[in-house]
Formats: structure tokens, C-alpha cells, sequence
């Protein structure tokens, strides 16, 4: 299949009524995606490049850049976003009796099953590539490697993990207790609740070396409560809370074990591709990642919303650089490294 650039705006991806893995079904689901550049004629350049925890594919675009990595005049890149994130079916645009809290648990499995069905109605190719991501888009990745080895020849996965540690679900849940504990979630928007859970996240995305340098004055603020106010609270607040408890629980649950229906380990053993990760050496739910190569230094995993800022460049170039090494390398790697790799 030929994709035209020029052609490749924003579009919709029906599945019609969704099983899941826990016998449910996600009524009329939708997956919303982006393309970039065109497939070559033997398929052989596609990219796969999930979208991130509170992020859409717009905020995918900062790594699709001509002449660097992820070029679209050599590869096509296609950006699923994630269900649940308020573009794909979600809880605030599901049908009636799934909207909001009656939103279906989708799991990661779900999450790349579903996406198996776009890649394979749109494209129709024996391979892919290389699969991309970002937080919960480097999770995705790595249950795309566990649930379809032999079609991922590639996995770039930074900030993310195989299996959710208990060190980040206590962040989560603290998160996702500030929106519930206020009164009006289930009448209107929880204003304070989403204030509140900004707070939370504050805490856990940037180092403490990030606030002991006043960091936040790189980012145009002179002051740390403006710091979150314009940029903790303005985030959560422009987001709908069922569509954040949604994408929490997805990321609460994570467990490529779950997803291949065994151990984490030996679902980490059917990885066949060439595999890269990187870590954000500083993130507060991510200390005690087991992941060895490190990256992003005091930004944490909060870096992933700074990509309009020129200091994400520290970031940026470094994880740019091993992205394109990886696309362009064939890489064994043992088992073992691989589980010492992905889990956290």
C-alpha cells in the first residue's frame, strides 16, 4: 500500500465492537492515527510509533523529523494513539453505557491487539520495521515484541517497562485518589480533584535535582508555584479525569506476562527482535528501574512534555542518535539481557 505525505492527516480506524481480554467488549471502538511518509512497495520501512501517558500523536511529531532519526522521507511512520487517551474511543467519546466510569478495562494486550488490526487493514505487511515509544508507547512496544515476535523485527523503548513496578503503582494510585476525592467526578469536571492530582504528579515526573536547580526557570517560570500552575496544573486541567483513570489503570495493570498468558520472564524470552531501551535515570517511580542503559537526566519522565521547549534538545539529540541506530543495526542480544533490559 502507497501512502501519499501530503495525504496523511489525522484519520479514524473503525473495529466495530472490540472483544477484550477480560470477556468484555469495547462497543464501536475507534483508533485514531497519523501517518507520516510513504510505505515502500515491499513494506520493508514501517514504523510503528505509539503514543505516550497523556499524550496524542501531535505530541509524537517531535521525533519525526527529516534528516534525523525518525525521517519520513525514509520511513513511514504511522501514530496510533492509545485507547483511552481521548482520541481513540475513550471514556469522554465512547457510546452510551461506556462513557465515563463505565469505561471496559483495556489492557496493554488489548491495546496491541487492537492496533495489530489497524497495522494489518492498512498496510498488510509480513513486518514491521521497528515499533517507537515513550512511556506508556515504550510499553506498547514491548507487548508488541511479546505478543507478535516474528512481526517486530525492532524496539526502541525509553522510559517505559515491561511489567509496572509497585514503586509506580503507589504513584499512580495516589494520583487517581486526588481525582476521586473530589465530590463532583461523577456530576461535572473535579476541578479541585485534577488540581490536587497535578500536585501529586508534580512530585513523581521531574528529579528532586530538577527542583533543587530551579530547573523550571530554563522553562520560562521565575517562580516554582508558577512553575506549577502553568505547567503541572494547565496540563491535568486541559485533560478529561475519566480519560486519565482509564490510561492509569491500562498502565496500573501493565505485564507482557499478561499479555503472552505466562511469567513476565518467559514472556520477555519470546522477544525476537533487536531490542534498545533507555531510562530516565531520574524520574522518582523509575529509581529502581532494573534497565541499564540511562538517559534523560534530571528532566525525568516529565521531559516527554517539554518537546516545544529547546531544552529537550539535552534529550532529545542523545535519544535521536540511538533510535537511529537501532533502525539501522541488527542487534543479538541474549535472553537474559533482555529481561534484565525490560523489567522494572
Amino acid at each position: 500500500m502507497t501512502i501519499d505525505p501530503t495525504a496523511s492527516a489525522v484519520q479514524t480506524h473503525s473495529l466495530g465492537d472490540l472483544p477484550l481480554a477480560d470477556g468484555t467488549t469495547l462497543r464501536d471502538a475507534k483508533i485514531v492515527y497519523e501517518v507520516h511518509g510513504m510505505l515502500h512497495a515491499d513494506g520493508s520501512n514501517l514504523v510503528v510509533f505509539p503514543t505516550f501517558f497523556m499524550g496524542s500523536h501531535v505530541e509524537n511529531r517531535w521525533l519525526i523529523v527529516p534528516q534525523r532519526s525518525l525521517d519520513p522521507n525514509r520511513y513511514c511512520i504511522v501514530v496510533p494513539n492509545l485507547i483511552g487517551n481521548g482520541m481513540s474511543t475513550s471514556p469522554s467519546n465512547a457510546t452510551a453505557g461506556q462513557r465515563d466510569g463505565q469505561f471496559p478495562y483495556v489492557s496493554y494486550g488489548d491495546q496491541v491487539r487492537a492496533q495489530r488490526r489497524l497495522v494489518d487493514e492498512l498496510f498488510g505487511v509480513p513486518t514491521a520495521h521497528a515499533f517507537v515509544g515513550w512511556s506508556m508507547g515504550a510499553s506498547q512496544a514491548l507487548h508488541w515484541a511479546v505478543a507478535f515476535p516474528a512481526f517486530v523485527e525492532r524496539v526502541f523503548a525509553f522510559c517505559g517497562s515491561a511489567q509496572t513496578s509497585d514503586h509506580n503503582v503507589v504513584f499512580l494510585d495516589g494520583v487517581e485518589a486526588a481525582i476521586r476525592a473530589d465530590s463532583t467526578l461523577g456530576s461535572g469536571f473535579p476541578r479541585n480533584g485534577m488540581r490536587a492530582a497535578a500536585r501529586v504528579y508534580a512530585g513523581w515526573g521531574f528529579s528532586g535535582e530538577f527542583y533543587a536547580g530551579r530547573g523550571y526557570r530554563a522553562l520560562g517560570f521565575d517562580s516554582l508555584e508558577l512553575f506549577l500552575q502553568g505547567f503541572w496544573d494547565s496540563m491535568l486541567l486541559a485533560r478529561d479525569p475519566w480519560d486519565l483513570i482509564a490510561m492509569m489503570t491500562t498502565w496500573r495493570r501493565g505485564d507482557v506476562g499478561a499479555t503472552a498468558g505466562t511469567s513476565t520472564e518467559s514472556a520477555l524470552g519470546r522477544i525476537t527482535a533487536s531490542p534498545r531501551t533507555m531510562r530516565t535515570s531520574t524520574t522518582r517511580w523509575d529509581g529502581y528501574s532494573r534497565t541499564e542503559r540511562a538517559q534523560g537526566g534530571r528532566w525525568g519522565e516529565g521531559a516527554s512534555g517539554m518537546s516545544r521547549n529547546q531544552v529537550f534538545a539535552a534529550v532529545a539529540d542523545p535519544t535521536r542518535r540511538a533510535i537511529l541506530t537501532l533502525l539501522r543495526e541488527r542487534e543479538e542480544v541474549a535472553v537474559g539481557d533482555i529481561a534484565a533490559c525490560f523489567r522494572t
